[in-house]
């Protein structure tokens, strides 16, 4: 939002300095972003006065003027704008001065001539692209005075940055509430006088509204014999400030009071206008319709539209139609002030691509108690500026009139939240200065009801921010909340942040990767994963097709980084991704269902390249190790694997069960799938149920244990087994021989030798045995006793040889 000062001056009385209204602003919460100047680059430019003016001796379409800049002599300056003549006054730009466009004027001749400035149009000045002729000042401006102070013209302009909810901000008006309320200062509404002639018109145009949801009111004054022309010239520069381009007189007129007021408005050519009526209503779906900008749209079935007796007219809020602008010839307006659903203005406004200032403002809301006196101010200025009459009586609709909401404030309830002792007196003082009326103020309690242009007036706590931000919010004292935490308490339910801070520590200190991807990925990577369709949440406006529905599952997103990763030369890929997943679920009460959800991916070399180079890749073993080191992690007890029927996108897949909850899957990506991500080698997977492992985490009781105090002793054992015997088998076998010495056993070795055809194929399996005496130091005749058990324990149970 750009604000004159010069215009804000004419609400309140503001004399301060332009740092003061920038903090105070700032402080309130409408942060300013930075002070222009529009009229910087002709700070140097001066009024002068035409006194003499010849033709060019050796150029017909060259003029030879003597201007008068208050100098002792006049300036000789070579113009050849065709309406130059003498006793103009102009605007002129001296030797040695730069131009807007940072050209510098020197001494020149033209054809013979010397030429000692430039007498300049209203496109060199930047005010207009108007550049037939040279810029007609008003007559009795001094010659030589200042060209920026003998227009008045604004100096400065704050760039304020106006947040989606406070759209009363957005107009001269909203901010001037904001500095009469910082400053203590009387707010002034400029007055305005409408004269009403001829017959009653509210019946020539009758307004029709389809859904009173999607119009609130809709208002139309009738305007005859407008002529059409150029503004004066302080609306021109006063738009020009605030990055508006003049047009004409009625564009100029709906723009200002826009600007100034916060409503936007629409003139319509009334002839072009057809059936002598306004219909309010959606688009038929694929209609096609042509906008001012003389583009083309293809609108949808629930844009909203403006519609004669016969055809789409204007889009709603948005941008009005080529078909009823208004032109040269125009003579008869109807003039348009409405308040239309911000939602159905936005979405319309998003999808076109089609955003402006009017509909800037009506996505946020505007004031509908404002909309008729907005129309009338303007209807005002267009009789003063066209010489139009304006007709009796006001073609109208309102099938949804304001109704303000009745809301309660509690002071103590305020200071309790701010943690300030703010007095009653200040409350009342500050919600009546922001426009409410409050009552109650004998009780607890308060009833307020705010004014119709604070439409984010919704809560009491809506109302403890407004006296806070009046109050000071640098005011306000930070003090650190009290935490009381008992040691009976350390065991209590950990949230979901501190349970993922938890897994995301395990994940970085393993020396995974951690990747975070968007939310959202495209329907075609969940159809190549085979996933199911009924659960999906499809995005109504989506960044591209790539990203046209929320994911149900991590995987695609990991995929993706693989992609990326190979793309760039990187041949060994450990990844874990921490997020939500999102389903369909009509039971939700938004209708969807968030889960957590773990994923490790592991592809390509197995150790990182700082690592020793090894000929050795990833496989099931790594995935499985890392998932049982989690869970030990964890202390949720120790899993089972079991292999999986069949799974949509993994093959084989291995269900990972603890105790009698499923808490996840690990496999092989399908190859198909992976292929499509451009690898090579096996992608190996993990899928794990984070609400299920938070649960099991929090339910797991740990047990703790003295430190040994003796040195353990270890002994190996190779066991020539079958190869169709499970290693599970032999570490059940010793385990329930129950050897109380015996402390933790290993597999450290695997090795196949080669067998002979007729022969049986075995293997060699490698333990080692750790021995631990809990008080004295093992000998190792004890260590051979009890290795001794184990082998006759082995040899005498399986088919296996030591």
């Amino acid at each position: 939002m750009l604000l004159s000062i010069n215009w804000l001056k004419e609400f309140v009385p503001f004399t301060g300095t332009i740092q003061e209204l920038d903090d105070a602003l700032t402080m309130l919460g409408l942060e300013v972003e930075e002070v222009i100047r529009p009229f910087e680059g002709i700070k140097e430019m001066v009024v002068g006065y035409v006194v003499e003016c010849e033709k060019h001796p050796e150029a017909e379409k060259l003029s030879v003027c003597k201007v008068d800049v208050g100098e002792e002599e006049p300036l000789n300056i070579v113009c050849g704008a065709p309406n130059v003549r003498k006793g103009l006054t102009v605007a002129v730009v001296k030797v040695g001065s730069v131009m807007p466009d940072g050209t510098k004027i020197k001494k020149t001749k033209l054809r013979g001539i010397p030429s000692m400035g430039m007498i300049c149009s209203e496109r060199e000045l930047g005010f207009s692209e108007e550049h037939d002729g040279i810029m007609e000042l008003e007559e009795g401006l001094v010659p030589g005075a200042n060209l920026v102070e003998s227009l008045k013209l604004d100096d400065e302009v704050l760039d304020i940055s106006i947040t989606p909810n406070r759209a009363d901000s957005l107009s001269v008006l909203g901010i001037a509430r904001e500095v009469a309320l910082a400053f203590d200062l009387p707010l002034t509404v400029p007055e305005y006088n409408l004269v009403e002639s001829g017959d009653d018109c509210s019946e020539e145009v009758t307004i029709e509204i389809a859904d009173a949801d999607k119009c609130y009111c809709y208002h139309g004054r009738i305007l005859e014999g407008a002529a059409i022309g150029q503004s004066p010239a302080w609306m021109r520069y006063r738009l020009v400030a605030v990055g508006l381009r003049p047009i004409s007189n009625i564009v100029d007129v709906t723009n200002y009071i826009m600007m100034g007021f916060g409503q936007p408005l629409h003139a319509f050519d009334l002839d072009r206008l057809e059936g002598g009526k306004i219909v309010v209503d959606t688009a038929a779906e694929g209609e096609k319709f042509v906008t001012l900008d003389e583009q083309e749209r293809t609108l949808k079935a629930d844009d909203l539209m403006i519609k004669d007796g016969s055809r789409s007219v204007a889009l709603a809020g948005v941008m009005g139609g080529a078909n009823s602008e208004i032109h040269d010839g125009s003579t008869r307006i109807f003039l348009e002030s409405a308040v239309f659903q911000p939602a159905s203005v936005r979405r319309t406004a998003r999808r076109l691509g089609l955003s402006s200032d009017a509909s800037f403002r009506f996505e946020r809301g505007v004031d509908q108690l404002q909309c008729p006196e907005a129309m009338d101010r303007a209807a005002a200025m267009l009789a003063d500026l066209t010489g139009a009459t304006v007709r009796k009586g006001v073609c109208k609709a309102e099938p949804k009139p304001w109704v303000a909401p009745e809301l309660t404030f509690r002071p103590q309830r305020c200071r309790d939240l701010l943690g300030v002792a703010i007095e009653d007196s200040f409350c009342k003082a500050t919600l009546e200065k922001l426009g409410c009326v409050v009552t109650g103020t004998d009780s607890e309690t308060w009833t307020v009801v705010p004014p119709s242009n604070r439409l984010d007036y919704e809560r009491e706590v809506d109302f403890i921010e407004e006296v806070a931000r009046v109050y000071g919010m640098d005011r306000i004292e930070p003090v650190l909340p009290q935490v009381k935490r008992t040691l009976e308490a350390r065991n209590d339910d950990c949230n979901e942040y501190e349970f993922w801070s938890l897994i995301k520590t395990w994940g970085c200190g393993l020396g995974l990767n951690e990747a975070i991807n968007y939310s959202f990925v495209g329907h075609t990577d969940l159809d190549l994963f085979n996933l199911p369709k009924d659960n999906r949440i499809t995005i109504m406006n989506p960044l591209s097709s790539e990203q046209d529905a929320m994911r149900t599952e991590l995987a695609p997103g990991l995929l993706q980084n693989l992609r990326h990763n190979l793309g760039h030369g990187n041949t060994g890929l450990r990844l874990f991704e921490l997020a939500h997943i999102f389903e369909a679920d009509e039971t939700s009460d938004t209708t969807v269902r968030e889960s957590g959800r773990l994923n490790i991916l592991f592809y390509g070399d197995r150790f990182d390249s700082a690592y020793p180079r090894m000929a050795s890749e990833a496989e099931y073993a790594d995935m499985k190790g890392c998932v049982e080191h989690l869970l030990a992690h964890l202390h949720v007890g120790e899993p089972s694997f079991t292999l999986a029927d069949e799974h949509a996108w993994m093959s084989p897949a291995v269900d990972v069960v603890v105790g009698d909850q499923k808490i996840g899957t690990i496999g092989r990506i399908n190859p198909e799938i992976a292929d499509a991500y451009n690898a090579k080698k096996d992608v190996w997977f993990a899928d794990l149920d984070t609400d299920v492992l938070r649960k099991l985490y929090v339910s797991a009781c740990v047990k703790f244990a003295s430190l040994p105090v003796h040195q353990s002793a270890w002994n190996d054992i190779t066991v020539i087994a079958p190869i169709t015997l499970n290693v599970q088998a032999i570490f059940d076998q010793v385990a329930a021989t129950k050897l109380p010495l015996l402390e933790k056993m290993e597999l450290i070795d695997v090795f196949v030798p080669e067998a002979a055809e007729d022969a049986e194929q075995t293997r060699n399996l490698t333990f080692r045995l750790t021995f631990r005496h809990s008080s004295k130091t093992l000998k190792d005749k004890d260590v051979d006793k009890e290795r001794k058990k184990v082998v006759y324990s082995l040899e005498n149970a399986l088919p296996v040889r030591i």
